[in-house]
């Protein structure tokens, strides 16, 4: 039995959602690439197997750092770098979690709401870890932003994996005042992240920086901010049970993927879409049902500004002095430098991870396959579902070629641009030779894949700029829809 993915259920239910709901330039960049992935749009090999000629095809995958189908790679690499990073001294996993007052602000702002969120939670702890009572150095943080709930809820929230000692002015190595395995009371902790975030919302309001935010009126605003010195701040934290690679490894699983897995869709019945859930207190409900646009609108809430860095590293690990640091972080231990990681190919990676020869015929178990046929992406569509660094690449590509002359019987009507779609569909009448014709066709396709990346990019913000009114027109609307 077929179990459904992600990309099934936009290419199900998407059209009938996107009559009803605006989506952001972003969502919809990044609807696109889920429906795409690992399709014919995006292009792929034929491939034939040497021993008894069985064929099949596979496609190239988008990229796109929500699908759940891409990465699986680039989170290996991702692990294993940050495992050669780690010292041989007990770890702190935390967690800092935001008020669900302030869903309603991110979904206008976003950016500024995990930009804050990070700002305050890295110097909470390195304010802590640099006071004389606690440990009077500098330790390594690392911070990974999760937005999500089991039940694709907002849930706004970033991990933190900090080492249980630092590195001091001196050059040694501090321990904790309290012991190896505590850093500081998670209370002061919560009290301090709380005042930190409620004093740059309060500095950002009155620098006109939140234009767009729900709270409208100053009553509203004092309402919010009164809600938020209410209640303590959720801040967790504890020593992983099996050391930092644990928590490295839960990290992982959510560092190069958004929201949800395709093993944790179950099924659809109807128009509800089943997920696996983690079970409760009380151990009974372990799934959960959802409509189908209803599990896409939480779905697409969790779609990242474009360009945002949702893994960030402070303390020793800040990027401007990391390799210095860590340097003298492990000379102050004594520990020998990490040995660079052997590069391995695709299909070593595959077979190490998989437990699978994927190049060997799994009918005749004899023959491997042999790539027979390059299938190029859908004529003119493949520019709209590619990444943004494909589309880039198109546009270079297309404004960096000569201009060639036009051959005989080729209509002179329109700009060099738009003539890619009258080259695709109308050949010269005159022979030219085999080389020039080759690279004319070349030249013809950057030029119409250039010219309906802009046609995408122009219905984008035609688009945009409607959701941007339904918005604005309705915003009561839109906070009740993301609270409920």
């Amino acid at each position: 039995m077929h179990r459904p993915t992600l990309a099934d259920i936009l290419r199900r239910y998407g059209p009938a959602y996107r009559q009803t709901c605006a989506l952001s330039a972003q969502q919809r960049r990044a609807w696109r690439a889920i429906a795409a992935c690992r399709t014919a749009e995006l292009g792929g090999v034929r491939e034939r197997c040497e021993h008894c000629a069985r064929e099949r095809y596979r496609y190239r995958s988008c990229g796109n750092r929500h699908c759940p189908q891409c990465q699986t790679q680039a989170r290996q690499a991702w692990r294993a770098a940050r495992c050669r990073e780690v010292l041989p001294v007990p770890y702190a996993h935390w967690v800092f979690t935001l008020p669900h007052a302030l869903n309603a602000l991110a979904a206008y702002h976003a950016r500024w709401v995990f930009d804050t969120l990070f700002a305050c939670a890295s110097s909470t702890l390195l304010e802590l870890a640099g006071s004389a009572r606690w440990l009077d150095a500098e330790p390594t943080v690392t911070l990974v932003l999760h937005t999500w709930g089991q039940d694709l809820r907002t849930h706004l929230h970033v991990h933190a994996l900090v080492s249980c000692g630092g590195l001091d002015a001196q050059g040694h190595w501090r321990t904790p005042v309290r012991g190896s395995h505590f850093l500081f009371p998670v209370k002061a902790a919560s009290r301090l992240f709380r005042g930190r975030f409620i004093d740059a919302l309060v500095a950002a309001q009155k620098a006109g920086v939140l234009d767009a935010d729900p709270a409208r009126t100053e009553a509203q605003r004092a309402g919010r901010l009164r809600m938020l010195r209410e209640h303590d701040w959720v801040v967790y934290a504890k020593p992983p049970a099996g050391g930092p690679a644990q928590v490295l490894d839960y990290l992982a699983r959510y560092t190069h993927r958004v929201a949800i897995s395709n093993e944790r869709i179950l099924g659809i019945e109807g128009d509800q879409i089943r997920l696996r859930v983690r079970p409760g207190p009380d151990h009974g409900r372990r799934t959960v049902s959802l409509p189908a646009p209803e599990f896409i609108a939480r779905f697409m809430r969790h779609v990242l500004p474009r360009g945002f860095k949702r893994i960030r590293h402070y303390g020793l690990l800040a990027p401007r002095h990391k390799a210095q640091r860590l340097g003298q972080a492990r000379a102050a231990l004594r520990v020998p430098e990490p040995q660079m990681p052997a590069t391995e190919t695709a299909q070593a990676f595959l077979r190490r991870v998989a437990s699978l020869d994927l190049a060997r015929c799994p009918y005749c178990r004899c023959g491997h396959w042999r790539t027979v046929e390059i299938c190029p992406p859908a004529e003119h569509a493949h520019c709209a579902h590619r990444t943004d660094a494909h589309r880039c690449a198109c546009a270079r590509w297309a404004t960096m070629i000569p201009k060639v002359p036009r051959p005989s019987g080729m209509p002179a009507t329109g700009s060099r641009r738009s003539r890619g779609y009258a080259c695709c569909l109308q050949r010269p009448t005159s022979p030219i030779p085999a080389r020039a014709q080759r690279r004319h066709d070349v030249i013809c396709r950057a030029r119409g894949a250039f010219a309906h990346w802009r046609l995408i990019r122009k219905d984008e913000r035609r688009d945009f700029e409607a959701a941007d009114a339904i918005q604005r027109a309705s915003p009561a609307h839109r906070i009740l829809s993301i609270t409920a």
